[in-house]
Protein backbone atom coordinates (compact mmCIF):
# COMPACT_ATOMS: atom_id res chain seq x y z
CA UNK A 1 0.00 0.00 0.00
CA UNK A 2 1.78 3.03 -0.87
CA UNK A 3 -0.12 5.55 0.36
CA UNK A 4 -1.79 5.22 3.91
CA UNK A 5 -5.33 4.41 4.88
CA UNK A 6 -5.45 7.56 7.48
CA UNK A 7 -5.35 10.74 5.57
CA UNK A 8 -3.06 12.34 7.09
CA UNK A 9 -0.47 9.37 6.71
CA UNK A 10 1.17 9.61 9.88
CA UNK A 11 1.80 5.63 10.43
CA UNK A 12 3.83 5.75 6.40
CA UNK A 13 7.61 5.56 7.05
CA UNK A 14 10.25 6.26 4.72
CA UNK A 15 12.25 3.82 6.35
CA UNK A 16 11.54 0.19 7.55
CA UNK A 17 10.05 0.72 11.34
CA UNK A 18 10.25 -1.52 14.27
CA UNK A 19 7.99 -1.43 16.91
CA UNK A 20 6.97 -3.48 19.75
CA UNK A 21 3.78 -4.81 20.96
CA UNK A 22 2.50 -5.63 24.33
CA UNK A 23 -0.64 -7.76 24.71
CA UNK A 24 -1.31 -5.55 27.59
CA UNK A 25 -4.09 -7.48 29.10
CA UNK A 26 -1.61 -10.01 30.01
CA UNK A 27 -0.34 -7.49 32.89
CA UNK A 28 -3.43 -4.92 33.49
CA UNK A 29 -7.18 -6.72 33.32
CA UNK A 30 -9.30 -4.37 31.17
CA UNK A 31 -6.50 -3.49 28.42
CA UNK A 32 -5.81 -4.66 25.53
CA UNK A 33 -2.45 -3.57 23.38
CA UNK A 34 0.24 -0.95 23.44
CA UNK A 35 2.72 0.06 20.27
CA UNK A 36 6.12 1.65 21.56
CA UNK A 37 8.61 2.52 19.15
CA UNK A 38 12.42 1.98 19.71
CA UNK A 39 12.37 5.14 21.67
CA UNK A 40 10.06 4.02 23.85
CA UNK A 41 7.48 6.38 23.05
CA UNK A 42 3.78 4.94 22.49
CA UNK A 43 2.71 4.88 18.99
CA UNK A 44 -0.62 2.75 19.27
CA UNK A 45 -3.63 1.80 21.85
CA UNK A 46 -6.30 -0.45 22.23
CA UNK A 47 -7.96 -0.31 25.35
CA UNK A 48 -10.81 -2.00 27.37
CA UNK A 49 -10.23 -5.18 25.70
CA UNK A 50 -12.46 -7.71 27.33
CA UNK A 51 -12.89 -5.86 30.26
CA UNK A 52 -16.11 -6.13 32.50
CA UNK A 53 -17.79 -3.05 30.95
CA UNK A 54 -16.70 -3.79 27.34
CA UNK A 55 -19.76 -4.11 25.31
CA UNK A 56 -19.14 -5.37 22.25
CA UNK A 57 -16.62 -8.21 22.07
CA UNK A 58 -16.23 -8.24 18.30
CA UNK A 59 -15.37 -4.76 17.99
CA UNK A 60 -12.05 -3.22 18.43
CA UNK A 61 -10.74 0.70 18.11
CA UNK A 62 -7.07 1.51 17.22
CA UNK A 63 -6.23 4.19 18.80
CA UNK A 64 -3.22 6.62 18.73
CA UNK A 65 -1.08 7.84 21.98
CA UNK A 66 -3.62 10.47 22.48
CA UNK A 67 -6.79 8.11 22.35
CA UNK A 68 -7.81 9.30 18.82
CA UNK A 69 -9.77 7.00 17.00
CA UNK A 70 -7.74 5.38 13.87
CA UNK A 71 -9.43 2.25 12.86
CA UNK A 72 -12.34 0.18 14.01
CA UNK A 73 -12.15 -3.49 13.32
CA UNK A 74 -15.79 -5.63 13.45
CA UNK A 75 -16.29 -9.16 13.18
CA UNK A 76 -18.96 -9.83 10.25
CA UNK A 77 -21.89 -12.14 11.69
CA UNK A 78 -22.05 -14.80 10.01
CA UNK A 79 -19.37 -16.24 8.62
CA UNK A 80 -18.09 -19.27 7.34
CA UNK A 81 -14.37 -17.83 6.68
CA UNK A 82 -14.58 -15.79 10.52
CA UNK A 83 -15.11 -12.24 8.47
CA UNK A 84 -13.66 -9.27 10.18
CA UNK A 85 -14.05 -5.98 8.44
CA UNK A 86 -11.70 -2.73 9.01
CA UNK A 87 -13.49 1.06 9.45
CA UNK A 88 -12.11 4.57 9.68
CA UNK A 89 -12.14 6.19 12.77
CA UNK A 90 -15.06 4.96 15.41
CA UNK A 91 -17.25 2.88 13.32
CA UNK A 92 -21.10 4.33 12.90
CA UNK A 93 -24.17 2.53 12.36
CA UNK A 94 -24.31 2.42 7.70
CA UNK A 95 -20.71 3.09 7.63
CA UNK A 96 -19.22 0.77 4.96
CA UNK A 97 -15.62 -0.85 5.49
CA UNK A 98 -12.57 0.28 3.97
CA UNK A 99 -11.20 -3.43 4.65
CA UNK A 100 -12.07 -6.93 4.89
CA UNK A 101 -9.83 -9.73 6.66
CA UNK A 102 -10.89 -13.45 6.04
CA UNK A 103 -9.12 -16.80 6.72
CA UNK A 104 -8.61 -18.33 3.40
CA UNK A 105 -10.31 -21.94 3.87
CA UNK A 106 -12.63 -23.07 6.19
CA UNK A 107 -10.48 -26.20 6.70
CA UNK A 108 -7.67 -25.79 9.13
CA UNK A 109 -5.37 -23.89 9.39
CA UNK A 110 -4.68 -21.39 6.67
CA UNK A 111 -3.39 -18.22 5.40
CA UNK A 112 -5.26 -14.68 5.42
CA UNK A 113 -6.95 -12.59 2.90
CA UNK A 114 -7.14 -9.39 3.23
CA UNK A 115 -8.75 -7.32 0.74
CA UNK A 116 -8.87 -3.59 0.35
CA UNK A 117 -12.75 -1.85 -1.03
CA UNK A 118 -12.72 1.53 -2.94
CA UNK A 119 -14.61 4.93 -1.83
CA UNK A 120 -18.04 3.11 -2.74
CA UNK A 121 -17.80 0.05 -0.95
CA UNK A 122 -16.77 -1.91 -4.00
CA UNK A 123 -13.58 -4.18 -4.26
CA UNK A 124 -10.23 -2.23 -5.06
CA UNK A 125 -7.56 -4.00 -7.27
CA UNK A 126 -5.63 -4.41 -3.80
CA UNK A 127 -5.76 -7.62 -2.35
CA UNK A 128 -3.31 -8.71 0.47
CA UNK A 129 -2.27 -12.68 2.26
CA UNK A 130 -1.03 -13.23 5.78
CA UNK A 131 1.16 -16.24 5.80
CA UNK A 132 2.82 -18.04 9.05
CA UNK A 133 1.65 -18.56 12.31
CA UNK A 134 0.19 -15.65 14.25
CA UNK A 135 -0.07 -18.00 17.42
CA UNK A 136 4.20 -18.39 17.09
CA UNK A 137 4.58 -14.94 16.62
CA UNK A 138 5.94 -15.05 13.17
CA UNK A 139 3.97 -14.31 9.97
CA UNK A 140 4.75 -12.57 7.14
CA UNK A 141 2.09 -10.07 5.10
CA UNK A 142 2.57 -9.89 1.59
CA UNK A 143 0.99 -7.90 -1.20
CA UNK A 144 -0.32 -8.79 -4.66
CA UNK A 145 3.19 -9.00 -6.08
CA UNK A 146 4.40 -11.43 -3.47
CA UNK A 147 6.63 -8.60 -1.80
CA UNK A 148 6.71 -8.09 1.80
CA UNK A 149 5.01 -4.98 3.56
CA UNK A 150 4.96 -6.18 7.52
CA UNK A 151 5.99 -9.02 9.78
CA UNK A 152 5.39 -10.03 13.06
CA UNK A 153 8.48 -11.72 14.39
CA UNK A 154 9.79 -12.97 18.59
CA UNK A 155 11.10 -10.29 20.51
CA UNK A 156 14.76 -10.82 21.69
CA UNK A 157 16.15 -8.86 24.57
CA UNK A 158 19.34 -7.65 23.30
CA UNK A 159 20.96 -7.49 26.79
CA UNK A 160 20.43 -10.95 27.17
CA UNK A 161 19.46 -12.30 24.08
CA UNK A 162 16.46 -14.23 25.07
CA UNK A 163 13.52 -14.56 23.63
CA UNK A 164 10.68 -12.59 25.52
CA UNK A 165 7.01 -13.99 25.81
CA UNK A 166 4.31 -14.26 23.24
CA UNK A 167 3.16 -11.33 24.61
CA UNK A 168 5.39 -9.12 23.58
CA UNK A 169 6.66 -9.09 19.89
CA UNK A 170 7.88 -7.27 17.20
CA UNK A 171 5.61 -5.33 14.75
CA UNK A 172 8.30 -4.28 11.56
CA UNK A 173 6.58 -2.07 9.12
CA UNK A 174 8.21 -1.97 5.76
CA UNK A 175 8.67 1.70 4.39
CA UNK A 176 5.52 3.12 2.42
CA UNK A 177 3.26 0.48 4.47
CA UNK A 178 0.83 1.96 6.61
CA UNK A 179 1.66 1.32 10.44
CA UNK A 180 -2.12 1.64 11.37
CA UNK A 181 -3.61 -0.81 8.98
CA UNK A 182 -0.81 -3.38 9.88
CA UNK A 183 -1.68 -2.86 13.52
CA UNK A 184 -5.19 -3.19 12.84
CA UNK A 185 -4.61 -6.47 11.05
CA UNK A 186 -2.26 -7.33 14.58
CA UNK A 187 -6.24 -7.49 16.37
CA UNK A 188 -7.66 -9.55 14.03
CA UNK A 189 -5.39 -12.06 13.93
CA UNK A 190 -5.40 -11.85 17.51
CA UNK A 191 -8.77 -12.71 17.26
CA UNK A 192 -8.49 -15.26 14.56
CA UNK A 193 -5.76 -17.14 15.75
CA UNK A 194 -5.28 -16.20 19.65
CA UNK A 195 -7.63 -19.10 20.22
CA UNK A 196 -5.74 -21.60 18.63
CA UNK A 197 -3.98 -24.09 20.55
CA UNK A 198 -0.23 -22.85 20.49
CA UNK A 199 2.37 -24.66 19.19
CA UNK A 200 5.68 -25.31 20.77
CA UNK A 201 8.28 -22.94 20.23
CA UNK A 202 12.19 -23.47 20.75
CA UNK A 203 13.92 -21.17 22.77
CA UNK A 204 13.74 -19.41 25.68
CA UNK A 205 10.93 -17.49 27.67
CA UNK A 206 10.78 -14.88 30.08
CA UNK A 207 8.44 -16.14 32.94
CA UNK A 208 5.61 -15.02 34.34
CA UNK A 209 7.40 -13.89 37.00
CA UNK A 210 9.86 -12.00 35.59
CA UNK A 211 6.65 -9.46 33.44
CA UNK A 212 8.12 -5.96 35.16
CA UNK A 213 11.43 -6.28 34.26
CA UNK A 214 10.34 -7.46 30.80
CA UNK A 215 8.60 -4.82 30.76
CA UNK A 216 11.01 -2.17 31.37
CA UNK A 217 13.38 -3.62 28.83
CA UNK A 218 11.84 -5.07 26.04
CA UNK A 219 11.22 -1.81 24.13
CA UNK A 220 14.58 -0.98 23.65
CA UNK A 221 15.39 -1.14 19.91
CA UNK A 222 16.39 -5.31 19.77
CA UNK A 223 16.85 -7.21 17.01
CA UNK A 224 13.68 -9.79 16.54
CA UNK A 225 14.02 -13.45 16.18
CA UNK A 226 14.34 -14.13 12.70
CA UNK A 227 13.54 -18.28 12.91
CA UNK A 228 11.00 -19.45 10.30
CA UNK A 229 7.58 -20.71 11.18
CA UNK A 230 4.70 -22.10 9.14
CA UNK A 231 1.09 -23.23 9.50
Amino acid sequence: MGLGMMEDETFCYEEEKQLTVFKTSHFFVGDGFTVYDSNGEVVFRVDSYGGSDYKDQNQLVLMNASGKCLLTVRKKWPSLHNRWEGFVGERMDGQKPIFSVRRSSIIGRSSVTVEVYGNNGSPQAEEYQIEGSYCQRCCTFYNANREAVAEIKRKVAASTNVVLDKDVFCLCIKPGFDGAFAMALVLVLDQIDGRDDEAVVEGNVVDDDDDEDMMGSAVEDSPCSSSPTSF
